[in-house]
């Protein structure tokens, strides 16, 4: 099992899916636990939400305070350099987490990666690399990692798997164009992404919650 502690909600008895979410920077595996129950409806289908908590770790663009980080950020500038033994490290975390749901009796067609901000960010970023194909990539409010690398690196097993992106126009942490930029970039690398963007700022709303809880039931 993955050296991170976890939370988890189980929406019903013997869970035949799971989605893996991944908070954002400075927040904790707590941050979506509120939303489960708006996204499936009681006596609906059993899913599995696994809210790991990240690592402890110096923040370079938050005068190096120590916080919750899945990789460290210099900048937002696309000429920041990017932590990429960071990013390599927590899309190991990333795949034990897969694998320990494939020993719970879950496989991996029925597992969705899922995250926000900076958790959204690596659930693309492992999600095109992951050899199997996962039930869904869902990522908000965020960006693209180590794009230049993605040609060499991209796993064919995802090459169709259904992609959710969702960004508020109003966001002042992770500007809007990031969001549309990644969008595009994916697609011009084949991919499909289900778009969509919200009047809100760096954060989720209820028609966002609402289409998310849309896009699971798709998906698994």
């Amino acid at each position: 099992m993955a050296q991170v502690e976890t939370v988890e909600i189980e929406t019903g008895p013997r869970p035949t899916g799971s989605v893996i979410w991944l908070h954002g920077l400075g927040a904790d595996g707590h941050d979506f636990e509120p939303i489960v129950p708006e996204l499936v409806d009681r006596g609906e289908r059993a899913l599995r939400f696994i809210f790991p908590h990240a690592p402890i770790r110096p923040v370079t663009l938050n005068s190096k305070m120590p916080m919750r980080a899945w990789y460290d950020i210099v900048g937002f500038d696309r000429k920041a350099s990017q932590d990429e033994k960071g990013i390599r490290a927590t899309d190991n975390i990333v795949r034990e987490l897969i694998r320990h749901e494939n020993d719970r009796g879950i496989e991996t067609g029925r597992i969705v990666l899922a995250g926000f901000s900076q958790g959204g960010a690596v659930a693309l970023y492992s999600g095109v690399r992951y050899p199997e194909k996962l039930a869904g990539l869902m990522a908000l409010s965020c960006y693209m990692l180590m794009a230049s690398k993605l040609d060499t690196e991209r796993s064919a097993a995802n090459d169709m798997t259904s992609i959710f992106m969702a960004h508020g126009t109003f966001d002042p942490v992770v500007d809007l164009h990031h969001g549309e930029d990644t969008r595009k970039f994916l697609q011009a690398a084949g991919y499909t992404v289900d778009w969509h963007t919200y009047p809100m700022p760096h954060s989720v709303c209820a028609q966002e919650i609402a289409d998310i809880a849309a896009w699971l039931r798709r998906v698994l």
